[in-house]
Order: structure tokens, then sequence, then C-alpha cells
């Protein structure tokens, strides 16, 4: 059940920042938090309510900060303790949260609780195998092979150099002797740490987090019971503590994340939602052969589930697989399309940072930091068309990832200066989202149309639609207050009678008030 002091989530706008690239303000080519807090204004002016960031903790960086050495630390390529309480502070008076990235499921092989477990044989915060438990000498699989000296091998989560986090299995098997239950000490002892951890940031000022692989932590869970009940102790933690904060899973399926203890939850890129719309086939295609029908059935499924509405979040993008819209297939063109649908339908949209002016996906980028193929997504923002796009001071070849190289790249400034350009028509359409509530994640929606255009109804007031196709189609609307509408964003739509037509790549806002 939703926490009442944590429903800000429902009426949010989240962003999602890839600290490394957003803005560098001491010339190392790395991005950093006071170039976080240098933009927060270009965040307030969007009407961002929420950034998600990843993780900025102390780390190796063998997968960019998602091998966490110290959970209650910053690495010093960020800053310090006290920027995230600035940060924290500045943010809040524009009206934002700040959300921090738990990765709970794994440390780095850095980090002392493991370093520890190599010389404890009776520790047990990780998952190792003793050598008698698999006597033919072959690793059990997803298992490295101890650094010593303790024995054996332990349990990764991805690569080598991240090892599983202990909260038991679900189920016992002989076979696999090291298996402990969920109540051993160790489970325990890891669910009492990550208590302890949000604890910590969440008295610096920050506003929740974002829970990395949240499904994944209890192993042979196949039904995700003991998943769900782990993280149901965990809310129930922050209802006690810290009422406001808000729990954010990477789980991609809120129909059973939310009600086991999350305030929502991704439609996630490995999901048939999320892919429906913007990568397989998607409904956002110019060949118009992809179906809304898919996302609007899940969506309404997950709705059902969770009873309440803000559970459901869907990004375009983001720092993992899932692509940026102008992915090298879509055209910026047909960018915003996509955001009419995606600002107006009842959901908490999440916006990756560059994802506002239409930042492009870039091929053929150097593997920094255990990115293994990701680094198109993750470029540095491009904020204006001075050097380096004003993301940084070093020299280009000291970047963290280059630049797009592409001399028409759009970029904040520019964009701030049209008033026919992506960024301020995102600007305007949460604006509208956020000034009338027949918008939000709270009023009904009536689906006229799921093909081309998508068509439907917002609070029985606003008529939207989109059309993600290169040609030009025509949709019957059974509503008289047709003929008087208002268009509040209308890319060039005609209406005859109950008819209306929407050009290629078009879009309309309709006020029927």
């Amino acid at each position: 059940m939703a926490r009442a002091d944590a429903s800000w989530l429902a009426d949010a706008v989240l962003y999602q920042i890839y600290p490394q690239t957003y803005a560098d303000t001491d010339g190392t080519g790395v991005g950093d938090l006071q170039g976080i807090i240098d933009h927060l204004d270009h965040l307030q002016w969007l009407g961002i309510t929420a950034v998600w960031m990843n993780p900025i903790f102390p780390s190796p960086l063998t997968d960019a900060g998602y091998d966490v050495s110290d959970y209650v630390g910053v690495h010093e390529r960020y800053g310090t303790q006290d920027d995230v309480a600035r940060l924290t502070e500045e943010a809040r008076k524009r009206g934002i949260r700040i959300l921090f990235d738990l990765v709970a499921g794994h440390t780095s092989d850095q980090h002392p609780w493991f370093l520890n477990s190599l010389q404890d044989f009776s520790d047990d915060r990780f998952i190792w195998a003793s050598p008698d438990q698999f006597p033919d000498g072959d690793l059990p699989e997803n298992f490295v092979a101890s650094p010593g000296p303790r024995e054996g091998a332990f349990l990764k989560n991805f690569y080598d150099t991240q090892p599983a986090i202990n909260y038991g299995y679900a189920r016992m098997n002989p076979d696999e002797p090291w298996r402990q239950p969920v109540d051993a000490e160790g489970p325990k002892r890891n669910r009492e740490a990550m208590r302890e951890i949000m604890d910590h940031w969440l008295k610096l000022g920050i506003s929740g987090f974002r829970c990395d692989m949240a499904g994944s932590l209890i192993k042979d869970d196949p039904d995700l019971v003991e998943t769900g009940k782990l993280w149901g102790e965990m809310a129930a933690w922050l209802d006690e503590n810290h009422p406001d904060a808000v729990l954010v899973s990477e789980w991609g399926d809120p129909k059973v994340a939310v009600p086991a203890g999350f305030d929502g939850d991704f439609f996630f890129q490995t999901g048939e939602a999320w892919r429906s719309l913007w990568q397989d086939n998607p409904y956002f295609g110019a060949d118009g052969t992809g179906t809304a029908k898919i996302f609007i059935d899940a969506w309404r499924e997950a709705e059902d589930a969770i009873g309440r509405p803000g559970g459901v979040i869907l990004p375009s993008a983001n720092h993992d697989t899932a692509l940026r819209l102008n992915n090298g297939v879509r055209t910026p063109e047909e960018i915003p399309t996509a955001y009419a649908f995606w600002l107006t339908w009842p959901i908490v949209p999440l916006i990756y940072y560059g994802e506002e002016i239409g930042m492009r996906l870039v091929d053929g980028l150097p593997d920094v930091e255990g990115s293994n193929g990701r680094q198109n997504n993750r470029t540095p923002m491009q904020w204006n068309d001075g050097p380096n796009a004003g993301f940084s001071t070093a020299p280009a070849e000291s970047l963290y990832l280059p630049q797009d190289p592409d001399p028409n790249r759009p970029n904040v400034e520019a964009q701030r200066d049209d008033p026919g350009s992506l960024l301020n028509l995102v600007q305007r359409l949460i604006a509208l989202r956020q000034a009338n509530p027949e918008l939000g994640t709270a009023a009904d929606v009536q689906v006229f149309h799921d093909g081309y255009p998508l068509t439907y109804l917002r609070g029985d007031r606003f008529l939207v639609t989109v059309n993600p196709s290169r040609d030009a189609v025509t949709v019957a609307v059974p509503d008289e207050r047709l003929a008087n509408a208002t268009a509040v964003e209308d890319s060039g739509v005609t209406i005859n009678g109950q008819d209306i037509t929407v050009p290629a790549f078009g879009y309309a806002v309709l006020d029927l008030r």
C-alpha cells in the first residue's frame, strides 16, 4: 500500500542525470555535483520536480559506479557530502527533490564488507560456495573463484567485480548446499545495513531512492513473494522514519512491484510494454506498423492491480540499454509527437538528460568504465555551441566521453531562444500537465483509437491525438464538442465535423471546454 506522505510522486515529472556527463565545473572532463547545482535553474524552468542521479559513491569504476566500495561516501571526482547537502537544499528551493541510486544487490569486490569476507570464513554477507560444495571442481553457474585467502567461490550479479549480497534464497535445494534461508543471520544483517545506508542519505536531504535490480535481491524466488516481503519491510521502516521519502524500483512490472511496497516502478526496456512504444516495431515509428494497444493493455492491467494513480513510471531512454528517442532510426521531426503522448498520458514521465533537446545516440565511442556498448547513450550534455558544447573546459581528448561530433547537434541555449524548438514544446507540455489535473495521473483516460492516430480524452476535457507515422491519417471522434475545441498544442491538424486529420508526425492537444 502506498504511503500517504509520499504521494508527491504521483504528480512528479522525473529527470535522470548521469553525473559523469552532465556538467563539469573543475575542468577534469568528468561531471560533478557542482555542475548539477549550477543547472538547477534549467530544470526548474523545464518543470522538473524530481531528479534521479546515477551512483556517485566511491568505486573502482569497473561498472561506472554500480560497483560500490562505500555506500555512505562520495567519490572525490564528484565532490563531497557537503556538496550533496547543498544540492538537496538548492534543489528544494526550486521545488525539486533528489533521488539517489540504491545499489542494494551487490557491492564492489573492493568494498570492506567483501574484503572482510575474504579473511573471515564464517562471514556470510555474501553467497559463498566452499570447495566441498562443488567437489568436481567446476564452479557453479555465475560463481567467481575466490581471489583468496578464503577458499571456494562467490556468486556475482553482473561483472566478476560485483559480488552478490546475501539476502537468502526463497527455496532450499540440496544440490546447492550454499543456499541460506531469508531469515538467516547474514541476510538479516544485510537488510539492516541497507536501512542504515538509506537513513544516512535521507538525513542529508535526499528524498528517496531508485532501487537497482530490485526484483533480484532474493535468489530463486520465482513468484517474488519473499522479494516482495523484503521491500515491504523496507517500506514499513520508511513509513515510521521517513514518511515523505519514496522507493522507486528497477523491477519492470509495476503491477507486482508497487503492491510489494514500492511507490512506483518503471516500465522497463526489457518489457513488452516499453518496447512496443519505442523499440520493437514501435508504435512511435515512421512506418506506422506498430500498435499502442500492447502498451495500453499493460498500463491498464498495472493500474488495476495498483489501485491508485502514479505507480507506473515511463522512461523513453536511460543510461543502460533503453536507446534515446533520436536513435539513428527515428528522426528529430518525429520526436515532438512522442512528447505529446508521453506528457499527456496518465503515467509518471521520466526524462533522461538531453532528451528534452533531442540529443542523439552516438555509435562508435570507446568503452568507458565497463560501459560495454552502453556509452552511446552517455555522451556529454549539450548546453551551448561553445567548446565541448559547454559541458567542460577540459581539452576535448580529456572528456569522460567524446561529444556528439555532429556540427548541427542541438543545445539548450539555442533551443531556449527558439519558440518552435523541442525544448520549448517540452516545457509547455509539462506546464500544461502541471496546471491541469485532467492531464495528471489521477484523471481518467478514454481511448477512442489505439491505431494511427492514437486518440484519447483526458479528464473529459482534453482530447489528445498523435500520429507518429509518415502518412497523414484521419480518425472519427464521437464528441460534439470537437467543433468548438480550442487548440492548446497543434502541429497542423484539421477538423471536419467529427473527423480529425493528423499530418505526418503530427499531434494536437485540444481543450473541449
